[in-house]
């Protein structure tokens, strides 16, 4: 996919309008950016408009991802305990204290 993330108001006026003339090559609208298929027409579109406003349109290739082969297991059953976690109100910090769950420093020093 091709994320298009635009930075003026003329960009962003521009992308609302090319995906909404072209709607087939769009995955997802957010606002300031669209995801485009990664396709030619999608990449002429978002080439047509980096053309049009240069540095205010953001170009990144982008892959969807594979939570089971990128993220390790330990962190995936530590955000689906924390999403079920009895008090709604409790910090991930002190939910993982004295638990096998990763404690957010580390997980924030760790690539994936």
């Amino acid at each position: 996919m091709l994320l298009v993330a635009t930075y003026s108001r003329e960009a962003r006026t521009s992308l609302r309008n090319a995906v909404r003339s072209h709607e087939s090559a769009v995955i997802r609208r957010f606002g300031r950016a669209a995801l485009l298929a990664e396709t030619e027409f999608g990449a002429f579109l978002a080439l047509r408009l980096r053309e049009t406003h240069g540095a205010d349109v953001q170009i990144e290739r982008t892959s969807p991802l594979n939570e089971y082969a990128a993220v390790p297991e330990g962190v995936r059953e530590a955000a689906a305990a924390y999403a079920t976690r009895e008090q709604p109100s409790t910090p991930y910090a002190k939910f993982a204290a004295g638990t096998d769950h990763p404690d957010p420093t580390t997980m924030r020093d760790r690539e994936l």
